[in-house]
């Protein structure tokens, strides 16, 4: 397998064994990228020298000897709305496109500490608004399984380098499944932790109280030694869980005898395209071979999700947008007075799905309203939490598919935002519930990915990476990478 397609895990032993050093490891990511970049256009920025000046920083460190970490060296990117200090943070939008944060976001933070070495910063749907990254202010990323297709949003460019050998893992964010989603349409894995234990601090916020934090890689193990490296308490987050970190490496165990899976029956409905449900429900089944009692459970509120999800996530993000006026940072255009000045810099600044939303969100906050929309979608939201509840009373576990269907071509539904909005309809609840989830490959239809996505109780991640870990293991051998051109 080539250097580029090799696990995270992989290399850090290479690195540790001293076969293969960080900068000849960050070079060989480099010439990837020069290669395949010009068709995927994952990135949005990148940082080559600064990159070869880490892993030349880490290479130094294990030759005197220092005590290293397991991804001490190995090259990774950050979707575009997580600080970076020195290093521009567009949100992919024409509102942040010159800015230069002066601090880096909590997770950057720990993963420079771990040695880290970041290429760049990765394309996104703008302010993460969107599930194609079509809505990026500067060009669509695109799928490299068929780059005639999307690779899912908002989380695009993250899930698309991994696929593509451009990066070992990434970070994302996930808001209504912006991890998960482009996750199963790229065949990698992606995991949202329970809100609250990874820190938001320094993640351009969207919508405050879904917002969570989460990798990409191409195995679950991979996934694992980056959840450890970025979770944890942070006094900067008020939301951030003051709760020990567990030893996600050590869960990894491929036994999952007894485990009980609840399989929600209103997760296989009318719209889902027939090969996507039988190929769950065929993953399903091997969970059960390998010793997973898997049972037909109800979620009764369901349908309601989508719904109440996009009054409450447009209503944080009028909100957390509000801020972006021309003022004190960003996108500015003069006007004849104070008043002119907001009109103009925000209908220039900002793309047409994030003013939609600002729209949508302003109403249902607006006197008169507020009782019938935002309220009534917050008393939705605690039904939904509440059959989450009662389900992980019974079962360690629910299975589902990750989305309704397998990536769909670039400009099919940029047009019609409802039909774009049906792509969150099986990752949503989740973020209501503030629940740990993971999509991981389980096949492919029409020749692209399908996920698995799995569900557990809050900060129970370990339990979810070792049922992730025990699938992977007995479906290894149908692994795959996208064959992509290499442009000399």
């Amino acid at each position: 397998m080539e250097l580029f397609y090799q696990s995270a895990y992989e290399v850090s032993r290479l690195l540790a064994r001293k076969e293969i050093g960080a900068e000849e490891l960050t070079r060989a990511v480099l010439d990837r990228i020069e290669g395949v970049e010009g068709q995927v256009k994952a990135f949005v920025t990148l940082t080559p020298e600064a990159a070869l000046e880490q892993a030349r920083a880490i290479d130094a460190a294990r030759v005197r000897g220092d005590d290293l970490g397991p991804l001490a060296g190995i090259p990774m990117a950050l979707k575009d709305n997580l600080c970076t200090e020195g290093v521009r943070t567009t949100c992919s939008s024409k509102m942040l496109e010159n800015w230069v944060p002066p601090y880096d976001a909590f997770v950057v933070k720990k993963l420079k500490e771990a040695g880290a070495v970041l290429l760049g910063k990765l394309n996104m749907d703008e302010f993460a608004m969107g599930s194609s990254t079509e809505n990026s202010r500067f060009f669509p990323t695109r799928n490299p399984w068929d780059l005639e297709r999307v690779p899912g949003g908002s989380s695009g460019g993250p899930a698309a380098a991994v696929a593509a050998g451009e990066a070992f893992y990434s970070l994302g964010s996930d808001t209504g499944g912006s991890i998960r989603q482009p996750a199963s349409f790229c065949g990698v894995v992606g995991m949202k932790p329970t809100y609250g234990r990874v820190s938001r601090s320094g993640l351009v916020a969207f919508a405050s109280s879904l917002d969570q934090i989460g990798p990409f890689a191409r195995e679950v193990t991979d996934c694992a030694l980056v959840l450890q490296a970025i979770a944890g308490h942070d006094p900067a987050d008020s939301t951030s869980g003051d709760l020990p970190v567990p030893d996600y490496l050590g869960a990894l165990q491929a036994d999952i005898k007894g485990i009980k899976v609840g399989v929600p029956k209103e997760y296989f409905v009318e719209g889902i395209e027939p090969e996507v449900a039988n190929l769950v429900r065929w993953a399903i089944d091997r969970l059960a071979d390998l010793g997973a009692i898997c049972e037909e459970i109800s979620l009764p509120h369901t349908e309601y999700a989508l719904p109440a999800y996009y009054l409450v996530a447009t209503a944080e993000a009028s909100s957390n947008l509000a801020r972006y006026d021309g003022v004190a940072y960003g996108f500015r255009l003069p006007g004849k007075d104070l008043v002119d000045m907001y009109v103009k810099t925000r209908s220039e600044g900002f793309g047409p799905e994030v003013k939609r939303r600002i729209m949508l969100g302003t109403y249902a906050l607006s006197s008169g309203y507020y009782d019938a929309y935002y309220l009534k979608a917050l008393k939705v939201r605690t039904l939904i939490r509440r059959d989450f509840e009662e389900a992980f009373q019974r079962y360690d576990i629910l299975a589902t598919p990750t989305s309704p269907t397998v990536a769909f071509r670039l400009g099919e539904r940029i047009t019609d935002p409802l039909a774009m909005y049906l792509s969150d309809l099986f990752t949503c609840p989740v973020n209501m519930a503030g629940l740990p989830a993971i999509s991981i490959p389980c096949g492919f239809s029409q020749g692209l990915p399908v996920g698995l996505q799995l569900i557990a109780k809050p900060f129970a991640e370990e339990t979810l990476l070792r049922v992730a870990y025990t699938f992977e293991q007995a479906t290894a051998s149908s692994r795959r990478w996208p064959q992509l051109g290499v442009v000399a």
